[in-house]
């Protein structure tokens, strides 16, 4: 006994030991009232200082697993432990709709993995390799030191007040008129769109989106038992006509759009169109929800503002903003900016559910971006991604017959065929070391079997070339 523990480098050995021996106890090898070895026999044990051991015996003291004795030594307590056997629940009968939906949606789960050596093409998050660790230890540092302990303690629901600042800053340089407007900060795009659902919107409402769509999206409007009523896409964005005619036919509570960089097409809606879709909104007086998504991934042409900054003094537009996709995506931070009103009322329902976003991270990611490093970032990620699309579509023209190629920009492209089932097309690549999403997963009606969506930023120039031409291959053998 006590010389069979394996101490690792993983943890503090004083810790291992105090895991090691309430263990022991726990599990009825150490009954109470047994005596310990003194701290320099048991140093002896396990190889160990004297002061390793004691410091293990303090904090079992402290969590009460034992007792010392003046002139006696170390004891086990008086530990109460029942072992009882308790009863299985069934949980499959006990879970709720929600919880069955939500599971039943996750693609995460039900869509094929990745395995290790393939070539995939299934993620559109932004590649680490291009993060400069050095500029963000160095944030955190500089921040710490002038905040303390503050941004270790709880925050505020809302967020961040130095990061709203800035954030409220960044949205005007984008061309928004942010008077009688304000922002909360969330855990990424998904809590943003998923308060404003809860906050607006009622099971059963009707809601427009562009189609295909974000397929979280999609999730969360099933989720909130929501009718989702979708729109085609044109190569400028969403088709105007068709939203007329569902607005003009439907009671539609809000639309969902996303005008930059569109998941899963990558289309970017025109100035013009903007303007068109903003016009008819109004005319209807439905509001709408806009996803900022990779507007900062603008390859070539002029900045094109968000439909948010045609909505001047009015507030029917709630901006979804996140770095998620560019930036940091384990920091999971994001933001909505909507009406003053409505984010006071928003703030409550975020402090309900989970009090508020990791101060820290908030406090970091400030810091980071007000030094400068984001736009140093921004410049290098733009450069290489812009190269990395520029190759995939030149690669995808070149090797897959389809009969359209959707895509300016941003992390991915959407490759529409010509009567084959995406599905089956990936079950052939897999066999040949290549994985990507099937694109009937972002459509609202079942459409989309004929579509695949490629992401491309976390391949190198080797594997994307490599990638496509064995997609092409395939389905030129299949045909």
């Amino acid at each position: 006994m006590f010389t069979d523990i394996n101490i690792t480098k993983d943890s503090p050995a004083y810790l291992q030991i105090k895991d090691y021996i309430k263990e022991m106890i726990l599990n009825g090898m150490l009954q109470r009232g047994v005596k310990l070895p003194s701290t320099r026999e048991m140093s002896r044990l396990m190889k160990v200082s004297r002061n390793t051991i004691m410091t293990a015996y303090g904090f079992l003291e402290d969590e009460g697993f034992l007792y010392s004795s003046k002139n006696r030594g170390v004891f086990v307590s008086d530990i109460n432990i029942n072992h009882l056997n308790g009863f299985n629940i069934d949980w499959t009968n006990k879970i709720t709709r929600l919880m069955r939906e939500a599971e039943s949606l996750d693609i995460v789960k039900h869509e094929i993995r990745n395995s290790k050596g393939m070539i995939s093409f299934q993620s559109i998050a932004p590649d680490e390799k291009l993060f400069d660790v050095d500029d963000f230890k160095r944030a955190f540092l500089n921040r710490m030191n002038i905040e303390g302990n503050k941004i270790l303690s709880y925050g505020y629901a809302k967020g961040y007040r130095p990061l709203i600042e800035y954030l409220i800053k960044y949205m005007r340089n984008k061309g928004v008129n942010t008077e009688g407007k304000d922002i909360l900060i969330t855990n990424g795009f998904t809590e943003g769109f998923d308060l404003i659902l809860s906050g607006i919107t009622e099971a059963g409402d009707r809601v427009i989106c562009e189609n295909p769509t974000h397929n979280t999206a999609i999730k969360i409007m099933k989720l909130h038992g929501l009718e989702i009523i979708g729109v085609n896409m044109e190569d400028d964005g969403i088709n105007t006509q068709e939203l007329t005619e569902k607005l003009q036919n439907n009671n539609v509570k809000l639309v969902y759009l996303i005008p930059s960089y569109h998941n899963p097409t990558g289309v970017v809606m025109s100035p013009e169109k903007r303007l068109k879709v903003f016009n008819i909104l109004n005319k209807y007086e439905v509001p709408v929800i806009e996803d900022g998504f990779n507007e900062e991934l603008r390859y070539s042409g002029s900045h094109v503002a968000p439909i948010a900054a045609l909505c001047e003094n009015g507030n029917s537009v709630m901006y979804i903003g996140s770095f998620s996709k560019i930036l940091f995506p384990g920091l999971r931070i994001g933001w909505i900016l909507a009406d003053s009103s409505l984010i006071y009322s928003m703030e409550s329902l975020k402090r309900s559910r989970n009090i508020h976003t990791s101060v820290l991270d908030q406090a970091v990611l400030y810091q980071y971006l007000l030094e400068g490093n984001f736009e140093k970032y921004m410049r290098r990620a733009r450069k290489l991604y812009k190269e990395k699309y520029e190759l995939i579509l030149a690669k995808a023209r070149e090797n897959i017959p389809c009969k359209k190629i959707w895509g300016e920009g941003g992390l991915h492209i959407l490759i529409e065929l010509d009567g084959i089932d995406s599905r089956e097309l990936l079950e052939e690549c897999i066999k040949h070391g290549v994985i990507f999403t099937p694109g009937d997963i972002f459509y609202v009606n079942n459409n989309g079997a004929n579509t695949l969506r490629l992401g491309f930023s976390r391949l190198d120039n080797e594997g994307i070339e490599k990638g496509i031409k064995i997609i092409g291959e395939v389905i030129s053998n299949w045909r």
